[in-house]
């Protein structure tokens, strides 16, 4: 997804607004869509050929209040757009498709499991994760960032499931299609076909693994998640499934593309890479700046319990709400020159890791793992060029990059005659 800076907001026509076509996050631009929302209807409605219909929340305070009452609004119908109208077999299965209390009872263990000081205990895992994704940097040569860092959650991730490294490769590709299934790049027949076929895939092989942790037990993510105990009961073998499948695509889908947009921001601002080169103390708030800067996860999406009000309009029971995180991580009314990429911005409220009771439960591992690349990256390399054209993904739920050209040059190597 392009980000961009908007210059008013004549040119929007609300009246043909459609956040809900991939498109436009693939070739469009949808931050003047955005822009224009927040100022003359930050609660917008849209209505499909086919019937099915949302509003769209697009302000700072509305998206925060929609992620974090679950009495007013429910994550167990569907929490993405394109399960838009079609239910969600995995509510009240699946820790990001259940509502509290039941999914305070899954997160907490699975947070103290994924806390940073167990975190700590398996560091090297992400220190081999991060030197195996910039390996192409020690080259001084072109490389493709995107594909690169496309592999890198895979790399701990799989790790910390246990799950073979043999089945990497090809869990990133599904992930991806999940994800991005209007994408002819990772389509494999049709749109429908491909996300259907990859969610059969996905819970095919997940469901073998679980298996394959009551006859091997094993201390990895997958393991745990067969001792868990939520409610004093343990969790059934289609739930523990469906949250191996969540916390695989978490990772794979979001933590990429903040190291892709990060650099791209970089390219178009090269006195902040300058200045990060100057100051690594700057790091953390970087990556702060990186995520507010991408916000990777696109929208999630909520059913209304009852009849709600935002910005003066009713919202029917059982209706859906998107939120937007891109257009509330640009908000004006909390973010100072929102449009403005700074690494030393104070960012503690950007919502890229959501709000409320689904916070993500991965956001230590992700921000660690941020940490690490960014360090790495900056010791590593001196300079930026762009190298190729950009390709950004197809897709309603992420705003990513599945190509980034880039020419390096080394710290400490000089420059090609």
């Amino acid at each position: 997804m392009r980000i961009t800076v908007p210059t008013g907001d004549a040119e929007v026509d609300l009246s043909r607004v459609d956040l809900f076509d991939p498109e436009l996050y693939a070739t469009g631009d949808p931050h003047p869509i955005w822009h224009a929302l927040r100022r003359h209807a930050p609660a917008h409605h849209q209505r499909l050929a086919d019937g099915r219909e949302f509003w769209s929340v697009t302000r700072h305070a509305d998206a925060c209040r929609v992620l974090a009452d679950h009495t007013e609004f429910t994550s167990q119908r569907g929490t993405l757009l394109n399960a838009l109208g079609r239910g969600d077999p995995a509510g009240g299965q699946m820790m990001a498709a259940t509502d509290p209390p039941r999914h305070t009872s899954m997160r907490e263990p699975l947070a103290r499991e994924l806390s940073p000081h167990r975190l700590n205990q398996r560091r090297h895992l992400l220190t081999r994760a991060v030197r195996q994704a910039l390996a192409p940097a020690r080259d001084g040569d072109v490389w493709d960032l995107a594909v690169a860092a496309a592999g890198f959650p895979m790399s701990f991730t799989g790790a910390l499931m246990g799950i073979p490294e043999a089945d990497w490769p090809r869990l990133t590709r599904a992930t991806t299609m999940a994800i991005a299934p209007d994408d002819t790049e990772f389509q494999e027949g049709d749109s429908h076909i491909t996300l259907v076929g990859v969610h059969h895939e996905l819970f095919d092989y997940f469901s073998s693994e679980v298996t394959r942790r009551r006859t091997e037990p094993s201390d990895d993510l997958i393991g745990f998640l067969t001792r868990m105990r939520p409610d004093g009961g343990p969790l059934r073998h289609d739930a523990i499934v469906y949250n191996c499948y969540s916390l695989l695509l978490g990772a794979n889908v979001t933590t990429p593309h903040v190291l892709t947009a990060l650099i791209c921001a970089f390219l178009e601002h090269p006195d902040e890479f300058r200045r990060l080169k100057a100051d690594p103390g700057l790091i953390a708030p970087a990556v702060e700046e990186g995520l507010r800067w991408s916000s990777p996860a696109n929208h999630f999406m909520r059913y209304a319990r009852t009849d709600v009000t935002i910005a003066d309009q009713r919202i029917r029971r059982g209706t859906a709400v998107a939120v937007w995180l891109g257009s509330a991580n640009r908000d004006e009314a909390v973010f100072a020159n929102p449009y403005r990429f700074d690494i030393g911005r104070r960012t503690e409220r950007h919502l890229a890791f959501g709000y409320g009771p689904h916070f993500c439960v991965g956001a230590s591992l992700a921000r660690i793992a941020l940490r690490m690349l960014l360090t790495e990256f900056v010791a590593l390399v001196d300079d930026i060029e762009p190298a190729g054209p950009v390709r950004h993904l197809k897709s309603n739920f992420v705003a990513g990059i599945s190509h980034l050209p880039i020419r390096t040059r080394r710290a400490g190597r000089p420059a090609a005659s």
